[in-house]
Protein backbone atom coordinates (compact mmCIF):
# COMPACT_ATOMS: atom_id res chain seq x y z
CA UNK A 1 0.00 0.00 0.00
CA UNK A 2 1.70 3.34 -0.89
CA UNK A 3 1.96 6.36 2.02
CA UNK A 4 -0.68 8.31 0.69
CA UNK A 5 -3.03 5.04 1.26
CA UNK A 6 -2.30 4.85 4.51
CA UNK A 7 -2.52 8.11 5.33
CA UNK A 8 -5.83 7.66 4.58
CA UNK A 9 -6.33 4.92 6.51
CA UNK A 10 -5.57 6.56 9.46
CA UNK A 11 -7.06 9.34 8.87
CA UNK A 12 -10.26 7.25 8.36
CA UNK A 13 -10.18 5.38 11.48
CA UNK A 14 -9.50 8.12 13.67
CA UNK A 15 -12.48 10.05 12.20
CA UNK A 16 -14.36 6.83 12.83
CA UNK A 17 -12.86 6.24 16.44
CA UNK A 18 -13.97 9.73 17.13
CA UNK A 19 -17.35 9.63 15.85
CA UNK A 20 -17.95 6.04 17.04
CA UNK A 21 -16.93 7.84 21.19
CA UNK A 22 -19.92 10.07 20.28
CA UNK A 23 -22.31 8.20 19.23
CA UNK A 24 -21.74 5.20 21.73
CA UNK A 25 -24.79 6.95 24.62
CA UNK A 26 -26.99 7.12 21.68
CA UNK A 27 -26.56 3.87 19.72
CA UNK A 28 -27.88 0.60 21.07
CA UNK A 29 -24.63 -2.08 21.37
CA UNK A 30 -26.36 -4.34 18.79
CA UNK A 31 -26.75 -1.05 16.43
CA UNK A 32 -22.80 -0.41 17.13
CA UNK A 33 -21.64 -3.78 15.52
CA UNK A 34 -23.11 -3.70 12.73
CA UNK A 35 -22.30 -0.05 12.22
CA UNK A 36 -18.52 -0.92 12.76
CA UNK A 37 -19.15 -3.70 10.09
CA UNK A 38 -20.39 -1.25 7.54
CA UNK A 39 -17.47 1.07 8.42
CA UNK A 40 -14.83 -1.49 8.13
CA UNK A 41 -16.21 -2.42 4.68
CA UNK A 42 -16.64 1.53 3.69
CA UNK A 43 -12.99 1.86 4.51
CA UNK A 44 -11.76 -1.06 2.45
CA UNK A 45 -13.47 -0.37 -0.38
CA UNK A 46 -12.29 3.34 -0.67
CA UNK A 47 -8.46 1.96 -0.06
CA UNK A 48 -9.33 -0.16 -2.88
CA UNK A 49 -10.76 2.29 -5.16
CA UNK A 50 -8.03 4.63 -4.19
CA UNK A 51 -5.17 2.43 -5.14
CA UNK A 52 -7.30 1.06 -8.44
CA UNK A 53 -6.93 4.30 -9.62
CA UNK A 54 -3.22 5.23 -8.27
CA UNK A 55 -2.35 2.14 -10.31
CA UNK A 56 -3.98 2.39 -13.39
CA UNK A 57 -3.75 5.94 -13.98
CA UNK A 58 -7.24 7.22 -13.98
CA UNK A 59 -6.70 10.15 -14.73
CA UNK A 60 -5.85 9.67 -18.43
CA UNK A 61 -7.99 10.42 -21.22
CA UNK A 62 -8.29 8.93 -24.26
CA UNK A 63 -7.29 10.86 -27.39
CA UNK A 64 -9.99 11.72 -29.60
CA UNK A 65 -9.75 11.96 -33.53
CA UNK A 66 -9.94 15.17 -36.04
CA UNK A 67 -13.87 16.00 -35.71
CA UNK A 68 -14.06 15.41 -31.82
CA UNK A 69 -14.62 11.56 -32.34
CA UNK A 70 -12.52 8.74 -30.55
CA UNK A 71 -9.26 7.85 -32.19
CA UNK A 72 -8.35 4.08 -33.78
CA UNK A 73 -6.13 4.12 -30.36
CA UNK A 74 -8.90 5.01 -27.49
CA UNK A 75 -11.58 2.85 -29.96
CA UNK A 76 -9.04 -0.55 -29.81
CA UNK A 77 -8.24 0.46 -26.00
CA UNK A 78 -11.37 0.65 -25.12
CA UNK A 79 -12.65 -3.27 -26.77
CA UNK A 80 -9.44 -4.93 -24.72
CA UNK A 81 -10.37 -5.20 -21.28
CA UNK A 82 -7.75 -3.98 -18.75
CA UNK A 83 -5.78 -6.69 -16.24
CA UNK A 84 -5.53 -5.47 -12.98
CA UNK A 85 -3.67 -7.68 -10.52
CA UNK A 86 -5.66 -8.31 -7.35
CA UNK A 87 -4.31 -5.94 -4.08
CA UNK A 88 -3.71 -8.46 -1.10
CA UNK A 89 -6.18 -7.00 1.96
CA UNK A 90 -4.56 -7.56 5.33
Amino acid sequence: MSRDGERLVELMSELASRMGSLLSDMVPPSAQVHLLNAQRELITALVLIYEHRVSTGAGERPRRGARGTPGKAATAARRRPRRVGKIPIE
